[in-house]
């Protein structure tokens, strides 16, 4: 089997990267795997074969703009190349999905979209006018695709809310890979315990910073928190457009001695294990693999009801579970655990082995080509 992949991770180009790894990984899977990148001239990349059966091509545009058009221009020259196409495959149902959808024409290649998002919840549409548009385009797109792979079963039961005269086609359940080591030693640089011992409580939140998280409701509910339990802290660790401004709110509330900001960290596993409570308060999440991480690690969780909740986590067994946006219920939930009036078993989520998860992401391109 023939594929080619829409992308816009440029980790990709990384030598040592995860994603690099996953790549080489997923190369074994098929003959040819070719992957358009998405990426602006001023980084530099090339085009490059990182092994064998694995080609990468940046699309290099001046702006975003020129990002599909380069992308079919690409594609074109592979055609012109009498390279053979079987399945396009692109990692959302928007803009990447746009381009394989018109790509898939050009080569009479069957069209397999990912879904890594929960798009069809209130809050995306919302947050900006590019997410309503993407809603359309998703909706447009998805039903015209030959298969279609989501990453956990809340995103699956949304798509059922897509009204058209096309039938859906057949959708794959495959939640994101995360390798775990409940063995693992800890790292005592990276005990939370030793290296915040004014807390007697360490509350973990490992995530982007950006507008979906709304870790401006974590500041607030901890604004709550520490008027009980002045001993407790709350630590974020992670990048993003927010976090000046999370810093300002923070010094707004007078939280700076409670709450403590890290930068991003690759591996967290001894944050997990040392943190008595993983936090998540996004507005929306396809999945939430820092909470598959945290539960692996022996951390239990209090988050809203996003991606995963319901699913991986149990309300009242290895986690609590809030309503979206819900301040008073977060607190309430925090408290209880802190005061020792719930407690969760967390433990590590049984998921598919990297087998396991291999089979099945091969199996959900087979899907599309046999449609």
């Amino acid at each position: 089997m023939n594929i080619l992949s829409i992308s816009s991770d440029r980790k990709m180009f990384e030598q040592g990267s995860a994603v690099r790894a996953r790549l080489l990984e997923y190369g074994q899977l098929v003959k040819r795997l070719h992957i358009i990148v998405f990426a602006k001239e001023s980084l530099r990349f090339e085009d490059e074969v990182i092994h064998p059966n694995i080609f990468l091509y940046p699309t290099n545009t001046k702006t975003r703009l020129g990002y599909i058009p380069r992308a079919i221009l690409k594609a074109r020259a592979l055609k012109k190349r009498g390279m053979r196409i079987d399945v396009v495959t692109a990692q959302d149902p928007f803009e990447l999905g746009l381009t394989a959808y018109l790509i898939a024409r050009i080569f009479g290649a069957k069209l397999h979209l990912q879904v890594h998002t929960d798009f069809m919840s209130p809050y995306f549409a919302k947050e900006s006018l590019v997410n309503y548009a993407r809603v359309v385009l998703a909706k447009f797109l998805l039903p015209r695709a030959d298969a279609i792979r989501v990453v956990s079963l809340r995103i699956k039961n949304s798509l059922a809310g897509i009204q058209g005269t096309r039938k859906m086609p057949p959708i794959e359940v495959l939640p994101i890979f995360v390798p775990t080591d409940a063995t693992a030693e800890v790292s005592s640089a990276h005990d939370l315990k030793k290296k915040y011992p004014q807390f007697e409580k360490h509350i973990l939140m490992a995530s982007r910073l950006t507008p979906e998280k709304n870790i401006n409701l974590a500041i607030e509910v901890m604004a709550e928190i520490v008027i009980k339990y002045p001993k407790t802290g709350l630590i974020i660790v992670g990048e993003g457009s927010e976090k000046k401004a999370l810093m300002a709110k923070t010094r707004n509330y007078n939280l700076q001695n409670h709450i403590i900001f890290e930068d991003w960290q690759r591996n967290l596993f001894s944050y997990y294990k040392t943190a008595d409570l993983f936090f998540l308060t996004s507005n929306y999440e396809g999945y939430g693999m820092a909470v598959v991480e945290a539960l692996s690690a022996g951390c239990p969780v209090v988050m809203t009801d996003v991606g995963c909740a319901g699913e991986i986590v149990r309300h009242n067994e290895n986690g609590l579970i809030a309503p979206v946006g819900n301040h008073g219920a977060l607190v309430r939930m925090v408290s209880h655990y802190i005061s020792g009036g719930v407690h969760l078993e967390a433990r590590a989520p049984e998921l598919p082995t990297k087998e396991e998860y291999l089979a099945r992401y091969l199996k959900s391109w087979q899907d599309a080509l046999d449609s």
